[in-house]
């Protein structure tokens, strides 16, 4: 198991690393195919994380699992959304609430990882693709979900967009958990083995009609039914073995630092 992060210095130099305790070790990037280390270490106390990889495309799966149905039909097909990638945010960083939007929910989700370009796939190729695993929060503002015709502001708004912090390879993508939890009280959990669509059926469906490359992510769903969430709650997202993603809530015009890209 190796967990692969992006960071940013105090310098503003930005590069990629694997986490290693609390140093990281450079790499060169790009790193889908071979990890190169640079011979260069960091301490993770001096640098920012940022979102884990650089996507073209945010792909994301909507009502696969049960327990977020809630009695509603199994959609077929699938529902299938994208968020725009101006949405990125990453570890650390505010999830900033538009100004009149109603309600808005975290939505805690394990997240695919492409490590390799694939169009057309076979189940079998579908799974060779995937790099790695990490976590995501796809932040739903609900009014404006069930009021428009399209899901773009509700789920593509600025910071609603949240993964990261590590890239996690070598696990199976039939043992991996998500947890969320507001302010230290656990709101959801679910395990890969509960999806709808199982992760190798994702990225197989997905590739059918559009090529996937290296660093394109694929949120896979949420469990259950989560809270709301108001400025200055804190949302905890843990995937098994990626670590913790951790961001506070604020709203629109509040004094924000940092911002990942």
């Amino acid at each position: 198991m190796a967990l692969y992060v992006r960071f940013e210095g105090e310098d503003g130099r930005r590069g990629a690393g694997l986490l290693e305790g609390e140093r990281i070790r450079v790499i060169a990037e790009p790193f889908w195919e071979e990890t190169r280390p640079t011979g260069e270490t960091v301490a993770l106390a001096d640098v920012r994380l940022l979102p884990p990889c650089e996507p073209r495309s945010i792909v994301c799966v909507g009502l696969n699992y049960a327990s977020h149905l809630q009695g509603r039909p199994v959609p077929d097909p699938p529902t299938l959304f994208f968020k725009p990638l101006s949405s990125i945010a990453g570890p650390d960083d505010p999830i900033v609430l538009p100004t009149n939007c109603g309600r808005v929910d975290p939505e805690g989700e394990i997240v695919i990882v492409i490590g390799r370009q694939v169009k057309g796939a076979t189940r079998e190729q579908a799974e060779a693709a995937i790099f790695g695993y990490t976590a995501g929060n796809d932040v739903s503002a609900r009014a404006w979900q069930q009021q428009d015709g399209q899901w773009w502001r509700a789920k593509g708004s600025d910071t609603f967009g949240v993964f990261g912090p590590a890239i996690v390879t070598g696990l199976r993508h039939d043992e991996l958990e998500v947890v969320t939890r507001v302010n230290g009280r656990e709101v959801q959990r679910g395990r890969s083995t509960e999806l709808i669509r199982d992760i190798p059926e994702i990225v197989r469906y997905v590739s059918a009609v559009m090529t996937l490359v290296p660093g394109d992510i694929i949120y896979t769903g949420t469990p259950g039914s989560p809270p709301e969430i108001r400025p200055g709650d804190v949302v905890d997202v843990e995937v098994t073995g990626a670590g913790v993603l951790r961001n506070p809530v604020a709203a629109a015009g509040q004094d924000q630092a940092g911002g990942s890209g």
